[in-house]
């Protein structure tokens, strides 16, 4: 692989002896990951009815290797019931490492296509809010779809600057994660293509951005909050100088100590203008001495927690519509009627907590439970996604070598009489091995399908 000679002059000099392995290693073939959906399923259960060839990542409870020139797990019924998510593994680091509890307010700052974000939504357990953002609309789409399969329902999907959400988010999260744009050194073997764009927009441009961005997003957190940066890219410029420039800024952060791995290297002080001794508690990934491409990871605590202010949560009263009502007595939620927000046909259920956030461009608030029709209400995908098997009264569910099951996922009406009782009718949620892929409606033994069609297998 032809590497432009400043790139490699610089790592030659940050590596030292080690250059010529680093070098070796793009001769050696990519890894593949998958990373288990923990709010839909255990690692132990899908380790049991996994139909691939898995090995485990070592660093990464829920995460695994597969071989991606063998199987595509991308059109597996799994995959659209949201059991894992395909991800590089030494990009599953940052979300990893970065302590979400249930109950805690948390940004994901830079997150399509929400790698990130659907592994800090199931660290929540429904519980919290998670705040997912990305600059770019037609990106925070794919983002948005990511969140839905994994059936994250406290969530809200922007679009926004990071700046403006600073007007409305003061001191609000408790957790951020930052997984800044970079001139993506990182990943040259992975995706050739990278290269180029290196040498178009290389850590200089990608340097100034990040300043900006680690400083937004610092007056975010709360006092006593915890912040995780990362990069996929080597140059000091976009890591340890970009901490560096955060604590001259705000002297209360301070690096805090990961959870190691062998493969881990310290973070380089020298590389930066204090050579402070606390950068070697970040973490640099080089893909010489993992299975997984390149990373940095620096994990940041903002001084010490303020008492904690008792909140007295606004209450507006509110009614559940009856048609909404009369969907949910097969449901085994209690709507608490004060959370709903209703646009139109639409209803969301609102996560708890939430500031005015009026003025900010969304993609979704909360989530989408349906819509109102005529005396009638249509659940949504996200809401099929959110539920478990267990949790509605109405159920077709298939086993996955079912043919039903594919023709279900494209779109095509089945024949579902030797499942139900011959008079049943009204809406199904339709499950794959007790994992729900969406909803159907039945009439005269038929499912009429009601899978989303952007969603659909091709």
């Amino acid at each position: 692989m032809n590497l432009p000679a400043a790139f490699e002059e610089k790592m030659r000099a940050l590596l030292g002896d080690e250059f010529d392995e680093y070098i070796a290693c793009y001769e050696e073939p990519r890894y593949y990951g998958m990373r288990v959906n923990t709010g839909k399923i255990s690692v132990e259960e899908f380790e049991k009815i996994c139909p691939f060839e898995i090995r485990k990542i070592p660093w990464i409870e829920n995460g695994f290797y597969y071989d991606g020139d063998k199987v595509s797990p991308a059109k597996h019924p799994y995959y659209f019931a949201g059991l894992y998510y395909l991800q590089e593994p030494s990009a599953m680091t940052p979300a990893n490492r970065l302590p979400v509890e249930p109950g805690d307010k948390v940004l994901d700052v830079c997150a399509a296509p929400g790698g990130k974000a659907t592994e800090l939504g199931a660290k929540l357990q429904g519980e919290g809010v998670l705040i997912a953002n990305d600059i770019s609309s037609s990106r925070a789409k794919g983002l948005l779809k990511n969140i839905e399969v994994f059936g994250i329902g406290n969530v809200l999907v922007l679009s926004e600057e990071p700046g403006r959400l600073e007007n409305y988010f003061t001191e609000y999260f408790d957790k951020i994660l930052i997984d800044a744009p970079c001139s993506g050194e990182g990943m040259f073997r992975k995706d050739k293509k990278m290269v180029k764009a290196w040498e178009e927009h290389g850590p200089e441009f990608f340097s100034n951005l990040q300043r900006n961005i680690i400083l937004q997003a610092a007056r975010m957190l709360k006092p006593g909050g915890l912040m995780l940066y990362s990069t996929c890219t080597f140059d000091p410029s976009e890591n340890e100088r970009i901490i560096e420039h955060l604590k001259k800024e705000y002297p209360e952060f301070h690096v805090l100590p990961m959870e190691n791995y062998e493969g881990f290297c310290p973070g380089i002080p020298e590389v930066t203008e204090e050579k402070d001794e606390e950068l070697k508690k970040t973490v640099r990934i080089f893909p010489h001495k993992m299975k997984g491409e390149g990373h940095y990871v620096a994990l940041l605590q903002k001084g010490e927690p303020l008492p904690a202010k008792e909140l007295k949560p606004k209450k507006k009263s509110g009614k559940i519509p009856a048609d909404l009502e009369e969907f949910m007595k097969q449901v085994t939620w209690k709507l608490d009627g004060s959370r709903l927000d209703i646009h139109g046909e639409r209803i969301y259920y609102m996560p708890e907590g939430l500031p005015d956030v009026r003025g900010i461009r969304f993609l979704r608030t909360g989530l989408l439970l349906g819509e109102l029709k005529k005396n009638r209400f249509e659940p949504s995908q996200a809401f099929a996604m959110c539920l478990k098997k267990d949790e509605y009264a109405q159920i077709i569910d298939l086993p996955c070598e079912d043919e039903r099951v594919r023709r279900y996922l494209k779109g095509e009406t089945l024949d579902v009489d030797d499942l139900i009782e011959r008079k049943a009718k009204g809406w199904y949620l339709v499950c794959v091995d007790g994992f729900p892929l969406g909803w159907g409606k039945v009439s005269n033994g038929t499912l009429k399908n009601k899978y989303l069609p952007g969603w659909r297998l091709c």
